[in-house]
């Protein structure tokens, strides 16, 4: 898969992934806080299988399919294309906590988006809240023109990344260990990506129930540092 960009694309990609972008995604460990706790995860190895299987299997799937959705309904100004993908994508959430981290970072991103770029509030707002991550992700990605195959590759690398960046601070593990295994999950990442572009209405579904028991074990967990 080969991607060209203009510079001022590439600026934009890059700020939008950035691990610096104010929406709080530090705050969340999508349950791996607990796969640490009850052992499931103890190593890199560990983490590497798991990220692989989210990758293929799980939810985050879900998130980029949606993502593409928003993305060119937002570019064709189909606002009902729009309700209707994010109102899908909190339905599809099996836990509490899962819904909440993506309304909050969602609520988050429209909130920066409306300070940085004022002509995208007439359809942040017309989307309302609450309004999905994804979903203001694929907005911003639309009002900038941005090559949907490097959206949804930004997308895919910035939730990994923080996921690694999580399993560095409660395995823990070194910072060189988390970014050997970021750059070991580059080929998968791009292949994924391929795979989401051409997923079909009718082929939106994941394996997800180990991410879903992890998530609603996280709600009592008794020490916690993270908000999922």
């Amino acid at each position: 898969m080969e991607i060209t960009l203009t510079h001022s694309h590439f600026l934009a990609i890059l700020q939008l992934a950035s691990p610096a972008l104010p929406v709080g995604a530090y705050g969340y460990s999508e349950g791996l806080e607990m796969l640490v706790e009850n052992g499931t995860i103890s190593n890199i190895e560990n983490l590497q299988d798991w990220l692989k299987s989210e990758l293929i299997y799980g939810s985050i799937r879900l998130d980029g399919a949606i993502m593409v959705r928003g993305f060119y309904a937002a570019k064709s100004d189909d606002i009902q294309a729009l309700k209707r993908w994010n109102l899908w994508l909190s339905a599809a959430r099996d836990t509490e906590e899962l819904r909440a981290a993506s309304w909050q970072m969602g609520r988050s991103l429209m909130q920066l988006l409306g300070k940085l770029e004022p002509d995208i509030l007439p359809v942040v707002n017309a989307v309302g809240y609450p309004g999905n991550y994804a979903i203001a992700f694929a907005i911003a990605c639309a009002h900038w023109d941005i090559n949907i195959q490097a959206a949804l590759l930004a997308y895919l690398h910035s939730w990994a990344n923080n996921l690694i960046t999580a399993g560095i601070k409660i395995i823990p593990l070194g910072q060189t260990a988390g970014q050997e295994l970021l750059l070991s999950l580059q080929p998968l990442l791009i292949t994924t990506v391929g795979e989401i572009l051409i997923m079909a209405d009718d082929d939106l579904g994941c394996c997800n129930w180990g991410l879903s028991l992890a998530s609603m074990q996280h709600e009592t967990q008794y020490t916690r540092l993270f908000r999922s």
